[in-house]
């Protein structure tokens, strides 16, 4: 019977930000080589967490042969390219805009652009879902044809996130292609009867009121609240919102038919589901549901971090004693949840040894 070959998997990241991403594919047992974004804060995070080198380039300066010599060019490699281009531009508030600017997705055009050039064996992106409602010509298609004209075997599905054990009611596109056959993600891991809950991952934190933190965990603080706004969560039931205020309390904005459709905003989380998306305004309780299910006070940056399966171990800053709140909730926000990449990482791999067995 012939041995299997055993392979190293060598990953480059574009659009890295803090490091999610490489770090669900380093805990799966990749190497992180290299990841490259714009937002220079964020080399410390990165590096210390993946130990993958931080670039701090726009992906539209970057030849194929600079991230090809990244790689080993010795033994049984498995070369990765990874990548979420930003993704405002996908957003629904831009898919309303009907001036779209096709300069704004260029991003995902650059992806394509490295691939032809650095031709690795898999590819992987994540985005937000809307992405996927573009119409056949849209970004979303052109990245698709490019890769299957390079002669990749193309899969991508919209993930509904508590379905992997990731404790936020998030939805992802996540895209994998492989030059060596065809590619899925691993089946879902859990279901509604067993979803990650909001009491699972916080329940156990020490209580800290609004503007005020943890002694132990500098993370574990939130933001202050004016007179007003302590009055109107108080007056905010468990997994209620601005819509069981009284008049009183109530903002113009929500007084009119317009803003009657922000229901969540000002809302309260409950402990027997999934939070919901964390995004950058996540410890702010204007922005969403994103209010502690019992505690008067927005949910803070340490909560935001494990509702997106960060361990309680990952390093965001350098002095961890001056945390910035706006810095931690961008971050946290902007991040591919770990748990995410572990699963593009377990889903890679199980490839590569269905692959191997059929040889």
């Amino acid at each position: 019977m012939a041995r299997k070959k055993k392979y190293t998997y060598e990953v480059v990241d574009l659009f890295c930000g803090i490091g999610g991403l490489s770090y669900g594919l380093k805990c799966q047992g990749m190497k992180i080589l290299a990841g490259y974004d714009l937002d220079w804060t964020c080399q410390y995070a990165y590096e210390t967490n993946t130990g993958g080198f931080f670039n701090y380039r726009d992906v539209r300066t970057i030849k194929g042969e600079e991230i090809s010599k990244l790689y080993s060019k010795k033994g049984n490699i498995i070369r990765v390219l990874a990548g979420c281009a930003p993704c405002q531009p996908f957003s629904s508030y831009a898919f309303k805009n009907k001036n779209k600017d096709k300069n704004k997705y260029s991003l995902l055009y650059e992806f394509g652009r490295l691939v032809k050039e650095v031709h690795p064996e898999i590819v992987t992106m994540e985005n937000v879902p809307a992405i996927v409602s573009f119409k056949l010509k849209s970004v979303l298609a052109d990245f698709v044809n490019t890769l299957q004209d390079e002669g990749y075997h193309v899969n991508y599905k919209v993930v509904y996130c508590p379905d992997y054990g990731i404790p936020q009611t998030r939805k992802r596109l996540v895209l994998l292609a492989s030059r060596l056959g065809d590619i899925d993600l691993i089946p879902p891991t859990h279901n509604k009867n067993n979803y990650v809950t909001v009491k699972d991952v916080i329940g156990n934190l020490p209580p800290i009121e609004a503007g005020k933190g943890c002694s132990t965990d500098t993370l574990h603080r939130c933001r202050s609240l004016s007179s007003i706004n302590l009055q109107r969560l108080e007056a905010t039931p468990y997994g209620g919102s601005w819509r069981d205020w009284p008049k009183e309390l109530m903002l113009e904005c929500h007084k009119r038919e317009s803003g009657k459709s922000f229901g969540s905003v000002y809302g309260r989380m409950v402990w027997e589901e999934p939070a919901p998306t964390m995004t950058t305004l996540c410890t702010g309780i204007g922005n969403g549901r994103f209010g502690h299910p019992m505690q008067n006070r927005a949910i803070s940056a340490r909560e935001a971090a494990l509702f997106q399966t960060f361990p309680i171990t990952y390093k965001f800053f350098p002095n961890e004693q001056e945390v910035s709140l706006t810095k931690a909730s961008r971050y946290i926000g902007n991040a591919v949840p770990p748990r995410l990449g572990e699963v593009i990482a377990e889903s890679i791999m199980s490839h590569i040894s269905g692959l191997n067995e059929k040889k």
